[in-house]
């Protein structure tokens, strides 16, 4: 049976009836493939998106444990998002952002703004940023230009931020150049649903409403240089099966023709946003356990690709999901422009509504608690090691030479910077003992290099 195309659902829907009835041997053989590391194929995948037997389930997240801790380790990169313009001339059904929303408060900040809520983030003790803004004309790319621009030229007590990521509208090929030129991090574009007619029934309007358009986004991203990439789906519009599998399609097509796959995906669920009808009844709702399932499933399926959650989960969800695959994490997050330092309300100015309102400090103690480690590391990014150079090294493993230990560098100034007692005592325990884990070849300058920090250095990394 021949298929062509990036998303064919002829394809996806093929493999998932094809694979409904696999038996326990079958399951059991596909988990203990994953173990490998080298990935699963999608047929494989959808056996297990179809695998409802408990047992065998759990088998999953165990797989899904032990792949995450040989890949990661106990580390767990923090960011925030800053949202700089919540203007938007698409009428997306689940979103508050959405044209037809006549009372959402509108705002697209200005550089002086921006600055002002990164000193705020800065103060938090953030290094790593997202970048997001509503799709309209007042976004620009010679707006976003300004806005990275400005980002990076805040400094509050010798601090800066040190990497932004940006989620945007989809860009044509010459505005992908010069978004390169600022110096981004990962560009991050979800696809919403990989489903075509339910892509169109949920955007009736705007440029957002040609699904092929956005879909390309990524290889035009590629062709501009740009090889640091993020996609995702928004999980409750579709069928997940299917919008899991199509999301690996995006990504083999991309390994593929550019030689390198996304860096991340994400997976978040709708949530109740205002004037947003689809939001407050989802056609295809996922439960917690289903999503549990999903998330241990890509850790499986593409074992050397990010996983990124939200504050759209609980704190409670959020702990749990690091277990299963999880390796980066927004925290403090607001979803409303001027967010960080506005103390008005949030209703009627923000994207959707968030279930974790943890501080970055709480979100940090109970991570410790549970045995995990912030990383703040951007070093990957300034260094080049990013797109197939990234993956060239952590297939083979000779990332962690360098992850592990700029983990505990950036977790070190971040406690010497902003730690209060209990965050430094619990941080330097953890330090400590992370410590013997860390690469005989780098251990000595690593445990030079942490010293050198408590003295006031700043920004060390391999």
């Amino acid at each position: 049976m021949e298929f062509n195309g990036i998303i064919n659902e002829e394809r996806i829907n093929y493999l998932i009836d094809e694979t409904i009835n696999t038996n326990e041997k079958e399951i059991i053989e596909i988990i203990n493939k994953s173990r490998s590391l080298k990935g699963l194929s999608l047929k494989e995948t959808a056996a297990l998106l179809n695998c409802n037997d408990q047992k065998l389930i759990k088998e999953m997240f165990r797989a899904a444990k032990d792949i995450k801790n040989k890949i990661y380790g106990k580390r767990i990169v923090l960011f925030a998002p800053l949202y700089v313009s919540n203007e938007c001339n698409n009428n997306c059904l689940y979103c508050g952002f959405r044209r037809d929303n006549k009372e959402l408060i509108r705002k697209t900040l200005n550089t002086e703004e921006i600055k002002e809520d990164v000193r705020e983030l800065l103060k938090q003790g953030q290094k790593r940023i997202l970048l997001v803004a509503g799709e309209s004309q007042k976004s620009h790319i010679e707006y976003m230009k300004k806005v990275i621009e400005a980002i990076y030229s805040v400094e509050f007590a010798n601090n800066k931020i040190r990497r932004v990521n940006v989620n945007c509208a989809p860009l044509s090929v010459q505005e992908f150049r010069t978004l390169k030129s600022t110096g981004i991090g990962t560009f991050q574009l979800f696809q919403e649903t990989y489903h075509k007619e339910t892509y169109k029934q949920m955007h009736p309007n705007g440029l957002k409403k040609d699904y092929h358009y956005r879909l390309e986004a990524m290889s035009r991203a590629f062709k501009a240089g740009i090889d640091d990439l993020g996609i995702g789906v928004l999980l409750g519009l579709y069928n997940y099966k299917f919008e899991i599998l199509a999301m690996l399609m995006h990504a083999q097509y991309l390994e593929k023709n550019f030689g390198v796959g996304p860096h991340t995906v994400s997976v978040p669920r709708i949530e109740p946003a205002h004037n947003a009808p689809v939001s407050q009844n989802l056609p295809n709702p996922v439960t917690d356990n289903e999503f549990r399932k999903i998330v241990a499933i890509l850790r499986l399926a593409v074992p050397y690709t990010g996983i990124i959650l939200s504050t759209r989960e609980t704190g409670e969800l959020r702990n749990e999901l690091l277990d299963l695959g999880v390796s980066q994490i927004s925290a403090g997050s607001k979803t409303n422009p001027g967010g960080y330092t506005s103390e008005e309300p949030t209703e009627n100015k923000e994207q959707f509504s968030l279930h974790d309102s943890r501080t970055m400090r709480q979100v940090i103690l109970d991570m410790l608690e549970i045995g995990y480690i912030p990383s703040f590391c951007t070093a990957c990014y300034r260094t080049g090691r990013t797109g197939k150079d990234f993956m060239d090294m952590a297939k083979p493993g000779l990332i962690q030479k360098f992850c592990l230990p700029n983990c505990l560098l950036t977790f070190k100034e971040y406690l010497v910077d902003f730690g209060d007692d209990l965050l430094i005592n619990l941080g330097n325990r953890v330090i400590e003992k992370q410590l013997q884990d860390v690469h005989e070849s780098v251990q000595e300058k690593t445990k030079q290099r942490l010293q050198r920090l408590d003295k006031g250095e700043k920004d060390m990394y391999f």
